[in-house]
């Protein structure tokens, strides 16, 4: 199953599949039963439930976790609103194909196979404050470009990002889908100054003005406002739905690609987590406007899937927790 047109993805997004309430119930009476204080694990066990019932198991466990990290580049970029320039995307590209980035450790860390995809580098998205920054068939390849990248023997997900001035284009689309001014949206991303803040708060608003159908439309607000890193996390975020693989939200770029699935589908999200809460100001808003609360706060705001590498830890702590302790039962442990 794939698609070839935006109207085919919005199709298999608002079709797509949903958790296995049976084996959720199954779940629940196991935790029911095990030997600990009903509620005692707190957010754990919730996760645990939450993952098996989208995996079909009511024991399953966290054996085969897969990061992903899209790379692309902006147009938006020649508005200054970047203390980078754009050729540190394809530089970065480089370090993470040579393990020598965060995310090759955290990902190492916690047992996750990482793939790297760089999209169409030297031909950025156009600038978003003259018109759209993608025509639909590049943002249709984008996507496509997530879906694919998704192993299908994988049982977590995690999608991150690279792209010089992506925090400017997932502040636009936060702007687009959930209303305020641009100040409410930008942040300093890789270390603007308050007068780059403003001037980006700017660009932001202009970018609106000049695509008004990204306010109705959550594929419209990818398609005009995104980048296409943004659009292939979006593309593997449902591809992990239509797997049955559950997903770990990243920050504030890649909850932006989720937030444009979400406004195309309010059930388009239940398969996902938040990973953390990072430190750019605008995160804390979004995940309220998707009704995610975050399982980590460490102030980081690096990108790359980082936060939710970390993250997998706890997912994988949960489901060890819930699949491998004994019941009352087993234990010989009289029951309260």
């Amino acid at each position: 199953m794939s698609f070839r047109s935006l109207d085919e993805f919005r199709n298999l997004l608002t079709n797509c599949t949903a958790h296995d309430a049976k084996i959720l119930g199954q779940a629940e009476e196991r935790n029911a039963q095990l030997t600990k204080p009903p509620g005692a694990l707190g957010r754990l066990e919730d996760i645990a439930l939450w993952y098996c019932s989208w995996r079909g198991s009511p024991k399953a466990r966290v054996s085969s976790p897969q990061v992903i990290v899209f790379a692309g580049n902006h147009g938006v970029t020649a508005q200054g609103i970047s203390a980078f320039p754009a050729e540190v995307t394809e530089q970065m590209v480089l370090n993470f194909r040579a393990g020598g980035a965060a995310i090759n450790q955290l990902s190492s860390c916690f047992g996750a196979k990482l793939d790297v995809h760089a999209l169409d580098l030297d031909h950025p998205t156009q600038d978003f404050t003259q018109g759209p920054a993608m025509s639909e068939d590049d943002c249709v390849a984008a996507l496509r470009t997530g879906w694919e990248s998704v192993d299908p023997n994988a049982d977590l997900l995690v999608v991150g990002e690279m792209g010089i001035g992506n925090t400017t284009s997932a502040a636009a689309i936060a702007l687009a889908l959930f209303g305020g001014r641009g100040m409410d949206w930008a942040g300093r991303g890789t270390g603007l100054d308050d007068k780059g803040v403003e001037l980006k708060a700017s660009v932001i608003e202009q970018g609106i003005s000049q695509n008004p159908n990204a306010s109705a439309d959550g594929l419209e607000a990818l398609r005009c406002l995104g980048g296409r890193e943004i659009a292939a996390m979006a593309g593997a975020m449902v591809r992990g739905r239509d797997l049955s693989i559950p997903v770990i939200l990243d920050g504030f770029i890649c909850c932006s690609a989720a937030a444009c699935l979400n406004a195309v589908s309010e059930r388009a999200l239940d398969h996902t987590i938040s990973g953390h809460e990072s430190a750019e100001q605008a995160h804390k808003n979004m995940l309220a406007h998707l009704d995610k609360s975050p399982l980590l706060s460490l102030g980081l705001r690096l990108g790359e899937g980082s936060g939710a590498a970390l993250a997998i830890a706890i997912v994988k702590a949960a489901l060890d927790c819930h699949s491998g302790m004994s019941t009352f039962a087993e234990a010989g442990v009289a029951a309260g």
